[in-house]
């Protein structure tokens, strides 16, 4: 297998404000646009996020995200203190302070109109923990076999 890019599908009630959202905060363009679907990417990334609105024909609890409640749309960045404060400053809705998880990232979470939440973080290796560049391999090593991120700490 090879996969040549990753794709996260939203389905969201109003496809334009989450557009508006991720390309006036978070620096994503639209790449497609068709009734009832925008997918939009970075020019420094090839992960791309889809929108979709909800399909009228499936009864709503069919696309409320049952189980997936914790689900946030995660971006590993540089230099999250001046994104934190970049973000505040234009006024997007950023929930609570830059956190320093045990495991080694620093994050804060913002939401966009639709309530989608957005994890914004930065690998920081925990003292003594080897150098690495924050890819999911490196990340995975600092925390204990099986312990996803969401859970680490709890």
């Amino acid at each position: 297998m090879n996969i040549v890019t990753t794709k996260v599908s939203l389905t969201v009630e109003d496809i334009a404000a989450s557009s508006r959202f991720f390309t006036a905060y978070l620096g994503f363009r639209e790449v497609e646009s068709t009734e009832g679907y925008i997918c939009l990417r970075r020019d420094d990334s090839t992960a791309e996020i889809a929108l979709c609105e909800r399909d009228p024909e499936l009864p709503p609890r069919a696309w409320r995200g049952q189980g997936l409640a914790d689900l946030a749309v995660t971006l590993t960045v540089t230099d999250l203190t001046a994104e934190y404060e970049r973000l505040r400053g234009r006024g997007s809705v950023v929930v609570g302070p830059i956190r320093q998880e045990p495991w080694g990232e620093r994050q804060f979470l913002l939401t966009d109109p639709n309530g989608v939440v957005v994890r914004l973080a930065e690998w920081v290796p925990p003292a003594g923990a080897p150098e690495h560049d924050g890819s999911a391999a490196a990340e995975e090593a600092g925390r204990p076999q099986g312990q996803f991120a969401s859970d680490a700490g709890a």
